[in-house]
This record gives structure tokens, sequence and C-alpha cells, in this order.
């Protein structure tokens, strides 16, 4: 149950109203946006609830229960606001959300309707179109542990222990070579071998890219060249001369972190727990050793 302040509930019982939406993006990033739908510029709380974004909204959605509510948001890629690069960068994915009824005339009186997170982000040439999921949603994801071989840790978190700052689990490194797509040529990395930094990760440092972060799929060393490739195309252009961190990657394997990072008491996983085909089997009379098998003349 919504609590009005003061003189809002007398502006709607008077039937001529002067309200308008807001919208508050709080990205990840700590990048904070507002939005409105009002013909002029919406200020209070210290945002600027601008009105030439092309912001409009569904009708919010509302039920008992734990059922998820949401409202879709539909806006234009723009320059000023929210660009193409950006969503591409994730710097949207789950970002904050205060859905606000304001009475423009009065910015006293509003009521702050929905507060939740950005689901799913569809985009096309010159829009996009967001889902605002409710704060409902969270409690429909999964939560805790799950009973795995792989570790379930991110490589440098405090869980995992590894300092990815060690010189042995990170370069700083130049393009040195780019004719398009999604591979770089790269020197400062020579002293790595073939694959240290497969499933790792690349910052920029500067250019273009100066800030984002892309996954990288493969490191590879020929004749004294290295080149690095991502899984997706880079945002904005490279050139030559770009400066970059790489960080080595890990495939969550027991081997791995006690080979590569010699972490293994730190492993988040379950490296010895029985596969498929354990479930599968059954105790054979010719067996040398029924020791540990399960006997059915004792039943």
């Amino acid at each position: 149950m919504k609590t009005l302040p003061d003189g809002m509930q007398a502006h709607l019982d008077s039937g001529a109203t002067t309200l308008c939406w807001c919208w508050k993006l709080i990205r990840r990033d700590g990048a904070v946006y507002g939005f409105t739908d009002h013909d002029a510029d919406v200020v209070f709380d210290g945002v600027t609830y601008s009105a030439d974004s092309g912001f409009t909204a569904t009708e919010l959605q509302s039920s008992l229960g734990l059922s998820v509510d949401n409202v879709d948001v539909d806006g234009a890629l723009s320059a000023d606001f929210i660009t193409e690069e950006d969503i591409s960068a994730g710097l949207y994915d789950g970002a904050g959300v205060e859905v606000w009824r304001v009475n423009w005339m009065d910015l006293d009186q509003r009521v702050l309707m929905r507060a939740g997170n950005l689901g799913e982000i569809t985009r096309g040439d010159t829009y996009f179109s967001a889902e605002v999921r409710g704060l409902a949603a969270e409690l429909q994801q999964k939560q805790g542990r799950v009973y795995q071989a792989g570790c379930d840790a991110v490589l440098g978190d405090e869980r995992c222990g590894v300092d990815i700052s060690d010189p042995a689990f990170s370069a700083s490194v130049t393009v040195s070579g780019y004719s398009g797509g999604q591979v770089l040529q790269i020197s400062g990395a020579e002293d790595f071998g073939a694959g240290w930094f497969n499933r790792g990760t690349l910052t920029f440092t500067s250019g273009a890219n100066n800030g984002l972060s892309y996954q990288l799929q493969s490191h590879v060393v020929t004749s004294g060249l290295v080149t690095i490739g991502i899984w997706s195309p880079f945002l904005k252009a490279v050139a030559i001369g770009d400066t970059l961190d790489l960080v080595a990657g890990c495939d969550k394997r027991f081997a791995t972190c006690v080979k590569k990072f010699a972490n293994g008491v730190n492993f988040r996983g379950c490296p010895h727990m029985p596969g498929n085909d354990y479930v599968t089997t059954y105790p054979s009379p010719d067996d040398d050793d029924l020791s540990g098998a399960i006997r059915y003349d004792q039943y």
C-alpha cells in the first residue's frame, strides 16, 4: 500500500492532474541518470530527469504473492544518454531502477511506484527496450553453491585468494598489429607460453576502448609473434599503440588450480565427485575385489 505525501490525494481527486513519470537508473559503475516523459526537465533529490531522452513506458503490472512484477521501458539510443556501446559493455546489466509518479507542478508531491533492476535489454539500430523487474525477481534466482566438479569462485576474488596483480598472472602490453576483426597482435607478453591467457580478460588502459574489458578466447604464440583473440567484436575502434592489461585465465579445473596457480587449498569445487558413468555402474561377480561392492545376496 502506497502512502501519498500531503496534498497528492487531493490533487488526484481534483480530476485535473499534472502528473508525469520519472525513471532513475543507477548503473553498476555508479553513474546515475534520470529520464521523464514530461515535456520539460524535472529535478528532485539532486537528480535531473531529462525530458529529451525519448523515454516511454508500458503499463505497470502488480500482483499478489511472489510473482514477478514488471514494466517495459522504451527509448532512443542517444550519444548524450544511453549508447549502444554502453549497453554492449554490460554497464546497464542489473542496473538499479526507481520509477516515480510526480506532480511536476509541486515536486514535493511524488511517490515511489516501483524499485527494482533492469532485466532483459533488446536493441535495434536506433532504439532500445528494457524490462524493469520488481524486487520479487531476486527471490526467483538461485542462491547458494552448486555441487559440481568445477570451481565456482571467480579468479582473484576473496574466496579464490589468487593475487591476479602478480606478474606471473598479469601483463601490461601494447597493440603492435591489428587488421580488424577480433584478433590483436601484442608486444610485452613474450615471456608467457601459448594459452596462458586463454579464458582470461583484457582491459584497455588507453585509446577509444579505454576502461572496457573483454573476455579472452585465445592466446597464440607463433614464431615469436603473440596474438590474442576475444569472443565478440570490439565495441570501439582499436589502434596500434593502444595499451591494455591482461589477466591469466582459469578453466575452473582442480589440476589447473594446482599446477598453474598453486592454489589447490582454496579450490571451490568438488573434483572427486562421481560422474555420470559411476551412476550407471553395477557390481559384477567377476570382479576380483568385491569388498566395496553391494552384495545382493545379503538381502
